[in-house]
């Protein structure tokens, strides 16, 4: 795992680019603390920190093809290079590493862009060619590495994180209010945009070629549904075995390093899965690692150490308080370099912070399961509201609703009406495309109230969900509504949130990188194309897997209530407000940044003392204040951004410009 940064078309010495690079190197160290290494060429320069995990010795970037005309830079993993180094050296390809990264340029040079279709990873990588003088750029199916890119003084700059940007002093990063609305209402940006102006993301399965001042992007990979239907006709008995053969070769070949590889077990049912194969494929004594929390509502250890004794791992567990929370919330936002509005990703920075102390730099984790196997409550929720929308007077069907979500205080014991008034917008408007996620996203739209009135003026009449429909699938209309659903969700919120500022950006703050089973294509396609009642039995998620892992994990992990990961919010910042709150969210503060309506702010924080119970929305609201607020204050007004001093003088560095 790695980081890379670049510049096309510039017009600088090579002393001047060189020190460009090893600056923003300097700004994403955490990616890669153990090499970096910078090729500049004649207008191009490329760079990569790295984080050594396979070929600890031999594997420093950047890595030629034989004759030096092809230079690569990469993040990520191979986890089929092996096949593929085989196949190149029967094509008479010579390899001077043992690494994945000299496969891949290996295997440009024959194929192309069609090298993509034979990659089985998450990776990022960008491919300097000599010969036609053009820069090419991948990103890995589902997004789970990611990369920026901008064009500046005609300069074409690209980094694995934004942050590598605030290297150039005059390139102005603002926030954008239509990527503000974006996020309060997806809670991201939908790819290829981001929550600065002028700052795009390579979109997941697609490439790019710069040549000059042209700009191709294309897509190699497509989540894919089959209509209604049309789904594979497959036996249940069947769709079992060929996915237990699926996931465990998956598990295998992500088991492939020159580091040790743990496990995060949650105590849920996908990562107690995974922890399940790796265990079968390699008995030998597994570390996994844990995280709970200190206020019992969001805590799951008993699952967790259930199991721990199941599965007899090495296992470390530590617990989190909301003080804890609160103090890194900042330093999470300088990595997510996205508003959240969640306390979701703290945890799990604080996770791989031990995991990092440890002395572990993988961890194999269930991420992608819920998308894939219909896990999440907002597909059950779809479900019980087409139900109820056949009959929208009925008393009885909108009771169901109140199993969904037992964890949530206004949930307990809640009537008909009051049912009705959470979960009624739009219930009868089946026909939507997105009507799977118009609750989400319309709770969540709400928050825009607390908007200053210049950015509720500079917004206008934008409407996200409009924007959004553009973008969708040819078709999309004739798939199943759990297959429409899926494709939300795995399209929007599992790359943009969840593999971003719950995966990769947290784990990469302390140099760990995260590896999903689940996420393989071949896990993904077949899936998608099984019948939907396979996922979704009536209100029993994930049943495929469940009828897999039968008898093999405890019941109780298994048939346990779906229980969504969350972490405290009002602990974290009203009980125990932190020592930078106050300064923050004052009047002088939130004119300056001119995002939030200060007196509504300070309404919002009023209501939280002194209510007796706290609404998602309000919980939710504080959370993007907070952390725009933060935002602004690094990447905008450029306070308190860290910089990484690091030692350059084992910088691999290639002139390649006589």
């Amino acid at each position: 795992m790695c980081g890379i940064v670049g510049i096309y078309n510039h017009h600088l010495h090579t002393s001047d680019v060189t020190q460009t690079l090893k600056g923003m190197l300097a700004r994403i160290h955490h990616r890669g603390p153990d090499e970096t290494g910078i090729y500049a060429g004649k207008h191009v320069g490329l760079g990569n920190a790295r984080l050594s995990i396979i070929d600890l010795h031999t594997g420093q970037q950047p890595i030629s093809n034989e004759d030096q005309t092809l230079w690569i830079v990469f993040n990520g993993e191979i986890f089929n290079y092996i096949e593929l180094r085989k196949e190149l050296t029967k094509q008479g390809h010579v390899f001077k590493t043992t690494t994945d990264t000299e496969v891949v340029v290996h295997l440009y040079e024959e194929y192309g862009t069609n090298c993509l279709n034979k990659l089985n990873g998450q990776f990022v990588f960008a491919i300097w060619d000599k010969h036609k003088g053009e820069l090419f750029i991948a990103r890995d199916r589902v997004g789970i590495r990611p990369l920026f890119y901008t064009e500046h003084k005609g300069q074409f700059i690209f980094g694995s994180e934004i942050k590598t940007f605030l290297e150039f002093p005059d390139l102005d990063l603002q926030i954008s209010p239509h990527g503000l609305m974006q996020v309060f209402t997806f809670w991201t940006t939908p790819s290829p945009g981001t929550i600065f102006q002028n700052i795009k993301e390579l979109k997941p399965g697609h490439y790019m070629i710069v040549s000059g001042t042209k700009r191709t992007i294309a897509p190699y990979w497509e989540l894919f549904f089959p209509e209604q239907g049309n789904e594979n006709k497959i036996r249940l008995d069947e769709a079992v075995e060929q996915f237990h053969a699926l996931f465990e070769d998956a598990v295998r070949i992500r088991l492939r390093a020159d580091v040790p590889v743990g496990a995060y077990l949650s105590g849920g049912i996908d990562s107690s899965v995974t922890t399940a194969f790796i265990k079968r494929i390699h008995p030998d004594l597994l570390r996994t690692f844990s995280i709970g929390f200190s206020e019992k509502e969001f805590d799951e250890s008993d699952y967790q150490k259930m199991a721990v004794d199941h599965l007899q791992t090495n296992h470390t567990e530590i617990t989190c308080t909301p003080q804890e929370i609160s103090n890194a919330f900042p330093r999470v936002i300088w990595h997510t370099e996205m508003p959240i509005l969640r306390t979701a990703p703290v945890p799990m920075y604080l996770l791989s912070r031990n995991v990092h102390k440890h002395q572990f730099k993988v961890v194999i984790t269930g991420e992608g399961a819920d998308e894939m196997l219909a896990g999440y409550n907002i597909f059950k929720e779809m479900a019980i509201r087409r139900f109820w929308a056949r009959q929208p007077d009925s008393r009885v069907r909108p009771l169901l609703l109140q199993k969904l979500y037992p964890y949530l205080p206004q949930m307990q014991n809640a009537q008909g009406h009051t049912l009705k008034f959470f979960f009624g917008y739009r219930l009868k408007d089946t026909r939507s495309p997105f009507y799977s996620h118009l609750l989400r996203w319309h709770n969540t739209s709400r928050l825009k109230n607390h908007f200053s009135a210049s950015l509720k003026a500079s917004i206008n009449n934008y409407d996200p969900l409009s924007e959004l429909e553009a973008f969708l699938p040819l078709s999309f209309e004739n798939k199943d509504p759990l297959s429409q659903a899926q494709w939300l969700e795995s399209t929007i919120f599992m790359s943009g949130y969840l593999l971003s500022s719950q995966g990769d950006r947290m784990a990469m703050a302390h140099s760990v990188e995260g590896r999903y089973p689940f996420l393989d294509y071949r896990v993904i396609e077949f899936c998608n194309t099984l019948p939907p009642q396979f996922k979704l039995n009536g209100l029993e998620e994930k049943y495929l897997l469940k009828k897999l892992m039968s008898g093999q994990l405890p019941d109780p992990i298994i048939n346990r209530p779906k229980q969504a990961y969350r972490a405290p919010i009002y602990s974290t910042f009203i009980s125990n407000t932190p020592e930078y709150l106050p300064d923050l969210l004052s009047g002088h503060e939130l004119k300056d940044s001119g995002i939030f309506n200060a007196e509504s702010v300070q309404r919002l924080i009023n209501n939280m003392k002194h209510a007796k119970q706290i609404s998602e929305v309000d919980n939710m609201a504080l959370t993007g204040i907070i952390s725009t607020q933060l935002l602004y204050d690094q990447f905008v007004r450029r306070k308190h951004n860290p910089i990484s001093h690091i030692d350059h003088k084992n910088c691999k560095i290639i002139d390649d410009t006589i």
